[in-house]
């Protein structure tokens, strides 16, 4: 193995997992695998880019460092070169969150300094300019992720609120130096290794300046940030003759299909709307789910009386009314009632008769992931930038499972088509 990713969530996992499988065009990508955890046996010969996917976005720092240094353990034993640890594009992290305790831990169990930190996916508009991160025109604080009912982000300064959750001062190189080439990066890199900084936010605005990063960085043994700090990554291998440029080959899964979505962005709200217009759906609300007035009876019921036809559950709603529940029962409470209603749902489907799953959603698609036991996910094609094709060899089952924001309007069927090995799938 050469490249090993420890990731906060699952949906980012398959991110990053996907931008290692493709590579760059004409360069290829690496042959890659994602597990559910740390996995208990060693990776099987033929991976060049081992993911591990945990689920340690919201949970106490304390205990995301533990995980991600046990990932990071596993991943070092399997010979990695190089290590990632990636988190999401919108940096989703409290002032006293996990991003800042957990990059600093892996830095230190591998003595090195000057470590960048990148959240900037320009293919999903989000970008880093001045240490600032942007969605679209729009700073982070003004884009909506102020809203998030886990995570809001109330500060598009990335220095400044990773400094919030560090020991040591947070370095910058701008936009100028991106744009100057690698060896320019580097130099400014190791100037702030040299003041001893931990953690250097790097700006990039586009996937060229990625490239850049990743060029710079071909030595680093360590990186951070969202799925687009990898982009230049995979080809940094190649060129030195350790990889072939190959990925997993992925032939469709023909089966039953089911759809379920427990994100409340907009943009999954809009897809479940375009969805609906074609498509049985069934609309879960959390105080029928908090009093005990809609099961995992209901929602299997519904979805294999509509085998064949696309059939969509969703829990998506408007973020006052994602509020007021949470006023109501609980943030947490309702996030783990939900949570725990679609992973329960799907295992019975998957152990039924569906062989085709798209989840919305990274806290749902984590559930459902750790719910399955898939044991480790083979990395097919892309659907949509950020969402690849996932394949189970132990359950025999395809699944994408996207972050909410992610995809166009016609996901679903788009997800489903691709499931099918039919379709526009972007390779």
């Amino acid at each position: 193995m050469l490249i090993g990713v420890i990731a906060d969530d699952f949906t980012g996992a398959s991110d990053i997992a996907n931008t290692l499988a493709k590579g760059v065009p004409g360069q290829g990508g690496l042959v890659a695998m994602q597990y559910m955890g740390v996995p208990e046996g060693a990776a099987g010969p033929e991976v060049e880019a081992g993911v591990i996917s945990l689920k340690s976005r919201s949970v106490p720092a304390d205990d995301a460092v533990a995980s991600s240094l046990a990932a990071l353990h596993w991943l070092k034993a399997q010979g990695c070169r190089q290590i990632v640890f990636k988190y999401c594009s919108t940096f989703d992290s409290m002032p006293a969150g996990n991003i800042g305790p957990v990059a600093e831990a892996l830095a230190d169990a591998l003595d090195v300094k000057g470590v960048v930190a990148c959240p900037a996916f320009p293919v999903m508009r989000r970008t880093v300019y001045q240490g600032h991160l942007f969605v679209g025109d729009k700073l982070l604080n003004e884009s909506g992720m102020q809203n998030h009912p886990l995570t809001p982000m109330t500060d598009a300064d990335v220095r400044r609120w990773l400094r919030l959750q560090t020991e040591s001062d947070v370095g910058h190189v701008p936009a100028p130096v991106v744009g100057e080439g690698a060896e320019a990066i580097d130099a400014a890199i190791r100037a702030c290794a040299d003041r001893g900084e931990t953690l250097v936010i790097v700006d990039a605005v586009t996937d060229e300046d990625l490239v850049r990063i990743g060029q710079a960085c071909a030595d680093a043994p360590l990186l951070t940030g969202g799925s687009g700090i990898a982009l230049g990554l995979a080809g940094n291998f190649i060129a030195k003759g350790l990889a072939t440029g190959d990925r997993n080959r992925f032939e469709g899964v023909a089966g039953t299909e089911a759809i379920l979505a427990g994100s409340c962005s907009g943009r999954t709200r809009s897809q479940v709307d375009t969805h609906a217009r074609k498509h049985p759906t069934m609309a879960v609300a959390v105080e029928d789910v908090m009093d005990g007035r809609t099961s995992s009876d209901d929602l299997v019921a519904f979805i294999e009386a509509n085998h064949g036809e696309a059939p969509l559950v969703y829990s998506s709603a408007a973020p006052e009314d994602v509020t007021a529940a949470q006023t109501r029962y609980g943030a947490e409470a309702v996030s783990d009632r939900l949570e725990g209603l679609f992973a329960e749902t799907v295992k019975r489907l998957v152990d039924g008769s569906v062989s085709r799953v798209v989840v919305a959603g990274g806290e749902t698609s984590g559930a459902v992931a750790q719910a399955l036991d898939l044991g480790g996910l083979k990395i097919g094609p892309e659907i949509s930038p950020g969402v690849p094709v996932l394949f189970s060899d132990k359950r025999g089952v395809a699944l994408a499972l996207k972050s909410g924001n992610f995809g166009g309007e016609d996901f679903f069927d788009q997800a489903l088509d691709a499931l099918a090995g039919e379709g526009a799938v972007h390779e």
